[in-house]
């Protein structure tokens, strides 16, 4: 390598905001790295602090006291379209927030002109609706989330 090649490198370390850059051509290999400062600035200190505020928050007990470890996906037993009221003009058989029960029809799924009530198997609350009205669903695909 060259010194005009060299100096290329180092144009493309710095423009880039590499910190190093290994280069091997053949049996020649070249290794340019930058000397990186440890210091602060006020920014990166204020980020720092930000990140330990959100460290802190992820950790802490959720007010709305949802134990993610409890919640039941319910999924799409086949491909279909996926309908959260029986018709177009009724209302949706669930909403976020509803209480349901073991039995509960959640939904339809239409395949091949059949419809296909989605009941639930469990009790507890409607806390996300994971499909909108009248979308394709895949097999497996989760349509609620109940806790």
């Amino acid at each position: 390598m060259d010194l005009k090649a060299v100096k290329a490198l180092v144009g493309i370390l710095s423009k880039n905001d590499l910190s190093s850059i290994e280069i091997v051509e053949g049996d020649k290999k070249i290794k340019i790295e930058k000397n990186v400062s440890l210091c602060l600035t006020e920014q990166q200190t204020s980020v720092s602090n930000n990140l330990q505020s959100v460290k802190e928050a992820v950790n802490a007990p959720l007010e709305s006291g949802v134990d993610f470890n409890n919640i039941t996906e319910v999924k799409s037993p086949m491909v279909g379209v996926f309908y959260a009221a029986p018709s177009p003009e009724s209302r949706a058989y669930v909403k976020i927030g509803d209480r349901i029960k073991k039995g509960d029809v959640l939904c339809i799924v239409e395949a091949m002109k059949l419809m296909n009530e989605i009941c639930a198997e469990t009790e507890g609350e409607i806390i996300d609706i994971c499909a909108e009205n009248e979308q394709v669903v895949e097999y497996g695909q989760t349509l609620f989330k109940i806790y």
